[in-house]
């Protein structure tokens, strides 16, 4: 029996957004599949269900990509079509997260800073205020509150100049991938300026017949309405949502007809420099300093930092970024770490195709073809095979597997079997037809393997058009079976090559 959602329940749906050298054991040849010599007992693969049964009777159509090897080695142990590049989706966030590591390094904190630009005097700049970008991916609104704090603290009390925004630290693109819905709050705009995941909180309420609406940058502490983006109930059915960008304002409607008792989700911020400019002049103003309305600086600010606020060290970013799959934080940390590669680059796409080729390079991977760094372009291609081995080596290993999310496996009912004797630690990706697995599965013996998954429907993907890209008919089926397929491989390792 197929699920079928209500337009409300699909209104609401919200998606959540190291001591040694990393090359040390860098590989001297492309890494390509070399079989393991058997050393595998006939008991051993006589209790274990064979690959192709499983793959034939998981009723997953399209392709089914696999290869595993022993953590350390650099044979595949076992391999079906590994050589065929396949979609990776958010798998493409583990090759991410090594290349920020190798050029920005662990210890790499994001900085936000506001700029005096002009003398201060008697607590009065005289001259221009600007808020400056660092391509911090995890800023939030309590960021920007310390930074208005340490304002006050300052001294300053009124700027006679404007206030300015800085988002060119890095490159900026209206959205991650432009094949998906215009409300995704997982595809927002990009920028050396990123509040809240670029993303702004909307929120409607029932009021007798009619709905009250807000948009706001809200956190945990705090909850300062924005007038960047704007909200119109529209009397219709369908669609849910329509976008468009007027005045350098992002202009939403909603359809009354979805609307329900009342509801909130997350939509993505296409104007990020003047969004965190109006969140930023409200906090300041709780402080008692009056800012002009936002503007867009055209260049880098020169002048006095009067106030910094640091991110989290890198390290501790990817591993949030590898547990809730955030698109932003892969997106604005790769392109940063091609910044400090030294690559010359003006798009999403030129900092990928640098990784591709730093992939080549350091990691073997000779037909790595990324898109972006998050894998939400269904257009990237990874083979399987270079993957696994690329986990399997022993610098890797020691790398992801600490910041690698636990996976559970499930019982025959669906239920997460804790007691399960297999242990993984993984990445996983999900795009409408299109699932990944990548990662590490460790044996009640103690053996590790490395291994990477990729199954893809790309013909039933091609034909997804217009609002059929958001919930299609048989996606929802079609990932179910292919997870389950990964966990039936992933038994199958447990066995044949765990004990």
């Amino acid at each position: 029996m197929t699920k079928t959602f209500s337009r409300r329940a699909f209104l609401s749906l919200s998606v959540a957004s190291l001591g040694s050298p990393l090359w040390a054991d860098a590989p001297s040849r492309s890494l390509r599949p070399v079989l393991r010599p058997a050393g595998v007992s006939s008991a051993q693969k006589a209790s274990a269900p064979a690959a192709d049964a499983l793959i034939r009777d998981s009723g997953v159509s399209g392709r089914v990509s696999y290869a595993v090897a022993r953590a350390g080695e650099t044979a595949v142990l076992e391999a079906h079509e590994a050589g065929k590049g396949l979609p990776p989706a958010s798998v493409t966030k583990v090759l991410t997260a090594l290349y920020a590591l190798s050029y920005l390094g662990p210890r790499h904190r994001f900085v936000t800073s506001l700029v005096a630009v002009g003398e201060v005097q008697n607590g009065v700049l005289r001259g221009d205020l600007v808020l400056r970008g660092g391509g911090d991916p995890t800023l939030d609104t309590n960021g920007l509150a310390d930074l208005a704090r340490t304002l006050k603290a300052s001294g300053i009390r009124e700027v006679t100049g404007k206030f300015l925004v800085w988002g060119g630290a890095l490159p900026t693109a209206s959205r991650i991938d432009k094949k998906q819905p215009d409300h995704a709050g997982y595809n927002p705009a990009l920028s050396g300026v990123a509040l809240n995941y670029n993303r702004v909180h909307f929120e409607w309420k029932r009021a007798s017949t009619s709905y009250t609406v807000s948009m706001d940058a809200r956190s945990n502490k705090y909850r300062p309405e924005v007038r960047v983006a704007e909200m119109k109930i529209v009397n219709r059915s369908a669609p849910v949502y329509t976008y468009s960008s007027q005045g350098g304002r992002d202009k939403w409607t909603v359809a009354k007809g979805a609307l329900g008792k009342g509801g909130a989700r997350w939509l993505p911020v296409r104007q990020p420099e003047i969004y965190a400019g109006e969140v930023f002049l409200t906090l300041a103003r709780a402080h008692g300093v009056v800012l002009k309305a936002p503007k867009v600086a055209q260049s880098a600010p020169r002048g006095t930092v009067i106030a910094r606020h640091q991110s989290s060290d890198l390290r501790t970013i990817l591993k949030g970024m590898l547990k809730y799959s955030t698109n932003i934080t892969a997106e604005l940390v790769g392109m940063a770490a091609t910044q400090a590669r030294g690559t010359s680059f003006s798009t999403l796409k030129g900092s990928a195709d640098a990784m591709n080729a730093w992939a080549k390079e350091q990691l073997g991977m000779q037909d790595a073809a990324l898109v972006d760094h998050s894998g939400l372009g269904e257009a990237s291609r990874v083979r399987a095979d270079e993957m696994a081995l690329m986990l399997a080596q022993a610098g890797q290993h020691e790398i992801l597997r600490p910041i690698l999310k636990d996976i559970s496996l499930r019982d025959a009912n669906g239920r997460v079997n804790k007691a399960h004797p297999l242990k993984v630690k993984a990445k996983t990706g999900t795009l409408h037809f299109v699932s990944a697995l990548a990662g590490y599965v460790t044996a009640s013996d103690g053996k590790e393997l490395a291994f990477a998954i990729f199954e893809a429907d790309v013909g039933a993907r091609d034909r997804l058009i217009g609002p059929d890209r958001e919930r299609p008919k048989g996606a929802r089926t079609w990932n179910g079976r292919a997870k389950k397929l990964q966990q039936k491989l992933i038994e199958r390792w447990g066995v044949v090559y765990g004990a």
